[in-house]
């Protein structure tokens, strides 16, 4: 009796974004269905797997979650190559974090696959109206300029993370299959530009310091 196909697509997602923009967080409520208030500082990568049925197809996400750290620039910039698309995350709190969507683009740009399906997270959409330096409007123009799709979203509530992560998920699966890459990913295959191969489950505390983190949502 043949063995029973794991999955159908294995789709590969980059987590990029400033330092403390809720990058893990985001990961975690996706994953897990969890927040936490006080987070572990992301040192070089770390990743988790979900699979999910999507369109009649059973998608296999491996989620990188990138630290956003000056220092580890050329370390996480090795991952965007094998990535089938990117949610760059900024802090709808934090105006810098803004700004500086403009300078991440230019990484993808300069180290991403040609053709990688990128969207714009702004993330804390739960705060307070005051709290707020960034208004939706302004990233849906930026989102429109780079002409990529916008979502807020709050790890805090939950707010939009499944539909921001299912619709990055839906446009891999549909850039991969029309491209003939679906069975290059089949159950665990390993298609170009992957560096390492991964486990299910598998979580490196080597990635992370302990240095808590607050305010994380």
């Amino acid at each position: 009796m043949p063995e029973q196909q794991a999955f159908d697509v294995l789709v590969k997602l980059l987590l990029i974004g400033d330092s403390g923009v809720g990058k893990s967080c985001l990961l975690l409520r996706y994953s897990d269905d969890k927040f936490n208030t006080s987070h572990i500082t992301t040192i070089g990568i770390d990743f988790k797997i979900k699979t999910v049925d999507l369109d009649q197809k059973k998608v296999k996400m491996q989620i990188w979650d990138t630290a956003g750290q000056e220092r580890f620039r050329t370390i996480t910039a090795a991952y965007y190559r094998g990535a089938h698309g990117v949610l760059l995350v900024y802090d709808v709190t934090d105006e810098g974090s803004f700004e500086n969507v403009r300078n991440w683009m230019r990484n993808i740009e300069s180290h991403a696959s040609e053709g990688v399906a990128v969207a714009l997270i702004g993330n804390k959409s739960d705060v307070k109206t005051e709290d707020r330096k960034v208004s939706k409007e302004r990233g849906m123009r930026l989102a429109a300029e780079f002409k990529i799709p916008h979502f807020e979203t709050s790890a805090k509530s939950g707010l939009r993370v499944e539909e921001a992560f299912s619709a990055m998920a839906r446009t891999c699966v549909g850039k991969l299959l029309h491209n003939g890459g679906g069975s290059d990913n089949h159950r665990g295959g390993r298609s170009k530009g992957d560096t390492v191969t991964l486990r299910d489950n598998t979580r490196k505390g080597a990635h992370n310091n302990n240095n808590n983190k607050s305010s994380c949502c």
